[in-house]
């Protein structure tokens, strides 16, 4: 084998990942992580200020447990909800792209020629590219430079709902953890502890993925769960005091 072989472009660029499922995969494990820190973020304010008012386990664990339950049932309602919308959409727009090749061949072409055209092809370039694609699969080639939708891989709502099912009870568990199983006079405090470094971790993550400053997306994260935290202890000894 030759050392061109051995040194090419695609040799020199093997390690890279160049599948086109790619973005979809960061895509889904940036909304875990995400989902993840919504179920940290809201049930520690909630155990912590069901906390500030009562110091019974039975009542924090309850809350909690009521939390975990209903966060989880909102976040994946909601992306069920969400995704399904994208991919009726995302159906309806295939459906007339059908149609309109069906119907109006010669100027779906020319479309489709433009589009090259735009991209930064020459005008001949772009011709034979269009055609060659036109001849090979039509309405894959328009889906993907037109619509630039993957007709094959359509977002699934029931994946989603799951996912972010999955993603937000087991933020939701962490605090929860934390918080019942200290003893009741540092509870708080390692609740505290061990929400903000979950925090700071799923901060570092989520920026990892988003090609993001890691050091502000942290500090963003541990401020607002810190002072979403403080703020429901507050509120919680508050309302324990009023109504002691």
């Amino acid at each position: 084998m030759s050392q061109d072989e051995h040194t090419g472009p695609a040799a020199q660029h093997a390690d890279e990942p160049h599948s086109g499922a790619l973005p979809g995969r960061l895509n889904r494990l940036r909304a875990g992580v995400l989902g993840a820190n919504d179920g940290i973020v809201s049930t520690a304010g909630l155990v912590v200020g069901v906390a500030g008012a009562s110091a019974g386990s039975g009542a924090i664990f309850a809350a909690g447990v009521a939390g975990l339950v209903s966060g989880a049932v909102s976040m994946a309602l909601g992306e069920y909800v969400s995704v399904s919308s994208q991919r009726d959409t995302e159906r309806a727009l295939l459906a007339k792209e059908r149609i309109e090749l069906a119907e109006l061949p010669d100027e779906e072409l020319d479309e489709l020629t433009a589009l090259y055209r735009a991209k930064g092809l020459s005008a001949p370039t772009a011709r034979l590219v269009a055609e060659e694609l036109t001849a090979a699969d039509a309405f894959a080639a328009h889906a993907d430079i037109e619509l630039h939708i993957d007709p094959h891989a359509l977002a699934n709502p029931w994946h989603a709902a799951v996912a972010s099912a999955v993603a937000f009870t087991l933020g939701s568990l962490l605090p929860l953890v934390a918080i019942l199983l200290p003893p009741p006079g540092v509870r708080v405090g390692v609740t505290f502890v061990v929400v903000l470094l979950a925090l700071a971790l799923t901060g570092a993550v989520s920026a990892r993925l988003g090609s993001a400053g890691v050091g502000r997306a942290m500090v963003r994260l541990v401020g607002g769960g810190a002072l979403a935290m403080a703020v429901t202890f507050g509120i919680g000894q508050a309302v324990g005091v009023a109504t002691g």
